[in-house]
């Protein structure tokens, strides 16, 4: 029996499949959520600062994969403050200004609103595993002013999974709030065996306490102000401690070091040495800078190593195709998160056969959760493999990185894992049955469908029926492609011919196997995928353009496919949709089967680019960038809803997406290098720019301190008036020769 057959055996009586990717079914919007996030720790609030009482809603303070806190009010005198504005600032940090209503005070005076000023400031340490909060009153009129404050805050210690509607089958014992002086005590004693604690100081000491609420009486002169602090701490330890035993430092825990020693660069730091792209339209401006303080925001530490974690608030965690493909879109601008993620990644690969959590030997993992549920087996995130394209692109960033690097020493250090990866993709196509790396979950808790569209709708037939396992999606044929000959490149400049060789002819034998099984002459574009018996899910959708980027497909075809991408059916003005609206499964709100994601549309510029479509490559830029507009600080969530522009004026927010989210903040840099042609040969000591286009309206951009190996480039495009960009202004620091075709 292979190992983890018994694991298996006591999770398939009753079993319920996790809540699917995407799927935050019992929480209301957090699309106006305020998100602040220092490493593993993150918040969200409302914009007056709140995290209400009443409702369900995914909002709140969250720490490995459980929800600390989920309550917290501040009360003048039983009243919410107005809010007047907020800002999340620069990522663990946010400030709300607040006023009064109309209150009645202590003297049962009148307070007017607005004569009070409330200025909330929330600051996260993860270094510290806590959350600090100073709350200033200001008095605006020109009499004294006695004002009853409360604080009210509670915790219930919920996995992240139960907050997104999969109920835990054990649960451990919350345990009464309690005061200890001027804190109040939250501990859960967890089935896991792990206490929690979440400890709230108070400074000034409350005027009283009663249950989970701190009442402060404040009394402040005209034009002074009075100041009450809130932190919030969190801690971990044996469950077996007794009960009330002050919490240990949690800056001994391993994790809190890592993003003590991690985290001390500020996004000012880290972008300083990031490439800056300045431009005529501030709008790409803020755009650019908003993405890659997003991604440094989502930067998260595990084993010594950094990464992007997947999105705030539901995949804060190490993610193998979300971190792998934010990597790849960010190597223009910062690429030295990719060695951190392949060396991490590569840490966990499979390593035996192990159904419950989809492991096979030499895959790249999915997802690693390390909350209640993972510590009790009941989830199969531990880590679980349960993905068919993170493997390939695995092997893609690594010879992408190394074609901006010119170094083969990352390949050299890693070159046990790629062989390990390609051995998984050739025994997967070998036992798939239908000739192509494809998926069938043999695991009772995972997901039914493991490209990047995993929700369990997300791959279907005309006539709206399910597709059957296994299942080749179009794109991972497209990635295998792409990751053979990255590789045999590589292999080849280290000297091994006769597997370089090998590699390109196995690319080449799927490349002409792929144009014969997948080209669907009646919709004018390749399937989404082929099922059992290799039957085609013969619908439109957007997976064709990733394959495009891979340059599988025949020229005369990709151009058929750039064409059809971008009909009304699927292209919304905003961009390419995931399913043609023509589609039984079409829904604008569906989380794979009609809305618009960022970084699809990326990747679907950078195939139009491969290919040539140099027109198709603009409307889509101008379309995602228009639609980064719209959004609070110019920052793209993770999906957004696929009605017409022409209807809506504005993109619709999809209610509980992702917001920052790592492939989301990737998108738009990643489409910058794609527009303006940049092709790195590192190891050739060379730059080609070929056929550059800038987005929109702009007529002058500057890139600076792009890296091509170990030189540095500065380069400004311009459009002329006949449309055309030229590129000048060119400043080279190192060995680099730059050639524009």
């Amino acid at each position: 029996m292979a190992q983890g057959n018994d694991e298996e055996a006591r999770h398939q009586a009753g079993t319920q499949r996790v809540v699917q990717h995407g799927r935050a079914s019992t929480t209301s919007s957090i699309a106006g959520a305020v998100v602040v996030k220092s490493d593993e720790l993150f918040f969200l609030c409302e914009a007056n600062g709140d995290v209400p009482f009443e409702g369900s809603n995914g909002l709140g303070l969250y720490y490995h994969d459980c929800r600390y806190l989920n309550g917290y009010e501040l009360r003048l005198d039983g009243v919410p403050a107005d809010r007047l504005a907020s800002l999340a600032g620069a990522g663990s940090s946010a400030t709300f200004e607040l006023t009064n209503r109309d209150v009645k005070t202590a003297g049962s005076d009148l307070l007017e609103k607005e004569s009070v000023g409330v200025k909330w400031e929330r600051t996260l340490d993860a270094g510290e595993c806590a959350l600090h909060d100073s709350i200033a009153f200001s008095n605006f009129g020109t009499t004294a002013v006695s004002l009853p404050v409360t604080v009210r805050l509670r915790a219930a210690f919920e996995p992240l999974f139960a907050v997104r509607g999969a109920q835990p089958k054990r649960r451990g014992t919350l345990r009464p709030p309690r005061w200890d002086g001027a804190t109040l005590c939250f501990e859960y004693d967890g089935a896991d065996k792990l206490r929690r604690r979440l400890s709230a100081v108070f400074d000034p000491s409350p005027a009283s306490t009663r249950d989970d609420t701190a009442a402060f009486d404040l009394h402040i002169e005209p034009r002074a102000t009075a100041t009450v602090r809130v932190s919030l701490h969190i801690a971990e330890s044996p469950a077996d401690e007794a009960p009330g035993t002050p919490p240990k430092d949690a800056a001994r825990d391993e994790h809190v070091l890592h993003a003590r020693q991690a985290h001390g660069k500020s996004a000012d730091d880290w972008l300083a040495n990031a490439t800056r792209l300045r431009c005529d339209d501030p709008r790409i401006d803020r755009v650019v800078e908003r993405s890659l303080r997003d991604l440094h925001l989502l930067g998260t530490s595990l084993r010594g190593y950094r990464y992007f974690a997947a999105g705030v608030p539901w995949y804060v965690a190490l993610f193998g195709r979300d971190s792998l493909i934010a990597a790849l879109e960010a190597l223009a601008f910062l690429p030295d998160r990719a060695e951190d993620t392949l060396h991490l990644l590569a840490s966990f690969q499979g390593t035996r056969d192990d159904t419950w959590r989809d492991e096979e030997p030499g895959k790249i993992m999915h997802e690693l959760r390390v909350g209640e549920m993972a510590r009790l087996g009941e989830i199969p995130q531990t880590p679980y493999y349960g993905t068919v394209d993170a493997t390939p692109l695995f092997l893609i960033l690594l010879a992408r990185h190394a074609e901006w690097t010119g170094r083969l020493g990352l390949f050299r250090k890693l070159e046990r894992h790629v062989q390990g990866a390609l051995a998984w993709i050739d025994r997967a196509t070998a036992d798939s049955g239908i000739g192509y790396l494809a998926y069938a979950t043999k695991s009772g808790g995972g997901l039914a469908n493991q490209g990047w569209k995993d929700s369990g709708d997300s791959v279907m037939n005309r006539d709206g029926s399910l597709a059957t396992p296994p299942i080749a999606l179009v794109e991972v044929q497209g990635y295998v492609f792409m990751a053979k000959q990255a590789i045999a490149a590589l292999y080849r400049r280290d000297g091994d011919a006769a597997t370089a060789d090998r590699l390109a002819r196995e690319a080449e034998e799927l490349r002409q196997r792929f144009e014969r099984d997948f080209w669907l002459d009646e919709i004018g574009t390749y399937a989404l995928a082929l099922q059992e018996d290799k039957r085609p899910a013969a619908v439109v959708s957007s997976n064709p353009a990733q394959a495009l980027w891979t340059g599988i497909a025949a020229a005369d075809r990709a151009s058929m496919t750039a064409d059809r991408l971008l009909r009304p059916d699927m292209f919304s003005g905003w961009g390419i949709r995931t399913l043609s609206t023509q589609e039984r499964r079409y829904n604008p709100i569906g989380y794979h089967d009609g809305t618009v994601w960022p970084h699809d549309n990326a990747i679907a510029a950078a195939g139009f680019r491969r290919y040539g479509c140099i027109d198709h490559l603009g409307k889509v830029v101008d379309g995602i960038v228009d639609a980064a507009g719209h959004f609070a600080h110019e920052r793209l969530p993770e999906v957004f809803a696929g009605f017409p522009r022409e209807e809506f004026p504005v993109p619709v927010h999809y209610p509980v997406a992702c917001h920052p989210q790592a492939w989301a903040a990737g998108a738009v840099p990643f489409m910058m290098e794609s527009a303006l042609g940049l092709r790195p040969h590192a190891f050739a000591h060379a730059l080609r720019i070929v056929r550059p286009t800038l987005p929109g309206t702009v007529r002058q951009l500057t890139l600076a301190r792009l890296r091509v190996g170990d030189a540095v480039v500065d380069v400004t495009f311009r459009r002329g008036k006949d449309g055309t960009v030229s590129v000048d202004d060119l400043k080279t620091t190192g060995h680099v020769d730059v050639t524009v075709e």
